[in-house]
């Protein structure tokens, strides 16, 4: 006669939760020039000239523009770029 061993299943104590997604918003300001703007977009976010136009007309007619979605980390890392172009920019959390 075979004696077949049976293991119990194992419940995970881990749960694995999403991270929350981060928005890179900039905001409005009365200081730069509108192709300055379209300028710090096309180079920081390797926007085409329409996009980063978009978003521009965006920023001016609406006061603010998302315009990148993500990791927490890298969000930060765009906003203090643009912060570092003279643009207001903040981050929102979808959690």
């Amino acid at each position: 006669m075979a004696v077949t061993e049976t293991t119990p299943e194992r419940k995970s104590k881990t749960r694995s939760r999403e991270s929350p997604i981060w928005h890179v918003i900039v905001l409005n300001d009365p200081v730069n020039l509108m192709s300055y703007v379209v300028m710090v977009f096309r180079r920081v976010f390797g926007f085409s000239a329409e996009r980063a136009r978009r978003h521009m007309l965006e920023v001016h007619r609406q006061g603010r523009s998302r315009l990148w979605s993500g990791e927490r980390e890298k969000a930060e890392a765009y906003a203090h770029t643009l912060q570092k172009w003279q643009l207001t920019a903040i981050l929102e959390s979808d959690g």
